[in-house]
């Protein structure tokens, strides 16, 4: 959300920005707040006129009643009755005004960062650069469940008796790989400085609303009947909401936390939910990291981000890539972003594992996250999230890349990295 004063003084720049990530049905949205916040300041200041005239009369009924001057009071009061009726209505109006002027401006875009490429969608996206070779094998890698189910790692049908599409059991030497990640990927960012979390798994919707977009919330979160909860589709989601309504010292920034936790997502309006794959799908566990820091920072950690999940991936012999998402790939309350590709040897072609965003003060001032500063001063800081591992994308990556087969059998080698964590195990075989 950006801050009424910016939209004010800046209409056409907002307005630019908003073409910039082809988003032209929220032009209006720029006047009608302009429209909003004039109608709202000047029933602001009706409102304290009389909130002003009513003290100030007030005290003179009570000096005129010392004085025994008990019919002058008389006439004072029936002044600040026939004026409460007026009042009682702007005050209303300001409550009614301050809500719509607020849900408008949660729909205007953050002003994107002048280094994002211009583009309308992901297609758009621009590759910023490799790393590692790209795996090549001289046999044929089957697919990721396939794959698994050779290792009698996965069973999808029990899962969709009971839960549905979407779900799987994952078992044995699988599901051990998938502790086993997220175990290294937590003591991975542990040992970039990072403090472990694990976060609430439910939020409230005054969190919800402050971290992300309302066609986000809709797409994704699941709504628990009833009550004032959602499940979370990311653990940056509780994680940020840890500071809400809070001033930190200055001296204390930057705040660096890494957290664990399930993540529970609708993928409405998504690409669908595959049949037989996990790539996307409704439940799923996740490493996350989100930093809080100063403005100036802000864009050094975002480089430091994205190159700590560069780093895991290769230390699991994982080629990636990073992709630079362009204006119209953003979501309203990011200001740049990025994508860590892992490469697929068997659809020869790479995907999304990792996402790391800057959301500058966007989410701060949702929150009210606030950083005082050694000269007292208070301002918004800068918050950022990137994946550490989301295990089930993580898993084809592994897998794929880390396939042998010796003519008859196949087998997955376990990168050094990661043999502490399988109990010493350098392959699985079956």
């Amino acid at each position: 959300m950006l801050d009424i004063k910016f939209i004010r003084e800046n209409p056409e720049l907002v307005k630019e920005n908003i073409k910039k990530k082809f988003k032209d049905h929220k032009l209006p949205l720029v006047d009608e707040v302009l429209r909003l916040d004039e109608e709202k300041r000047a029933t602001n200041s009706r409102a304290n006129e009389l909130r002003a005239l009513r003290n100030k009369v007030s005290k003179e009924i009570g000096a005129l009643m010392g004085q025994g001057k008990r019919e002058e009071a008389e006439e004072k009061k029936a002044i600040v009755t026939a004026q409460a009726k007026e009042l009682a209505e702007l005050e209303a109006k300001e409550n009614e005004l301050a809500a719509a002027l607020k849900e408008n401006m949660m729909k205007i875009p953050n002003i994107i960062d002048e280094s994002v490429p211009i583009g309308k969608d992901d297609s758009e996206n621009v590759e910023v650069m490799q790393y590692g070779e790209k795996t090549e094998v001289d046999f044929e890698i089957p697919y990721h469940t396939d794959i698994m189910a050779l290792f009698d790692g996965i069973d999808k049908e029990a899962a969709g008796k009971v839960a549905g599409e979407g779900f799987y059991y994952l078992m044995g030497d699988i599901a051990r790989l998938h502790s086993a990640v997220t175990a290294y990927a937590r003591d991975f960012m542990i040992d970039k400085g990072f403090t472990y979390c694990i976060p609430p798994f439910m939020i409230r919707s005054g969190v919800v609303t402050g971290v992300m977009s309302f066609e986000e919330m809709d797409a994704m979160m699941y709504k628990i009947e009833g009550e004032d909860l959602y499940l979370i589709g990311t653990s940056e989601h509780s994680m940020i909401g840890k500071f809400i309504d809070t001033i930190t010292d200055e001296a204390k920034l930057p705040l660096t936390l890494t957290s664990y936790s399930p993540c529970f997502r609708k993928e409405k309006g998504a690409h669908g939910i595959e049949e037989r794959g996990i790539y996307r799908i409704h439940q799923f566990e996740k490493q996350e990291m989100i930093v809080i820091c100063k403005p100036e920072e802000s864009m050094e950690w975002f480089n430091k981000m994205w190159s700590y999940s560069v780093e895991l991936f290769r230390s699991l012999d994982i080629p990636v890539r990073t992709l630079e998402c362009c204006s119209g790939d953003l979501a309203d309350l990011k200001v740049k972003s990025y994508d860590v590709e892992a490469w697929s040897p068997k659809q020869k072609k790479y995907f999304e594992v990792c996402s790391c965003s800057n959301l500058g003060d966007a989410q701060a001032r949702r929150l009210g996250i606030k950083v005082k500063g050694e000269d007292g001063s208070k301002y918004l800081a800068h918050t950022l999230n990137n994946t550490v591992v989301a295990p089930p994308r993580m898993l084809i990556a592994f897998l794929e890349n880390n396939l042998c087969f010796d003519g008859e059998k196949y087998s997955v080698k376990i990168p050094e990295a990661l043999r502490p964590y399988m109990g010493g195990k350098e392959i699985i075989t079956y």
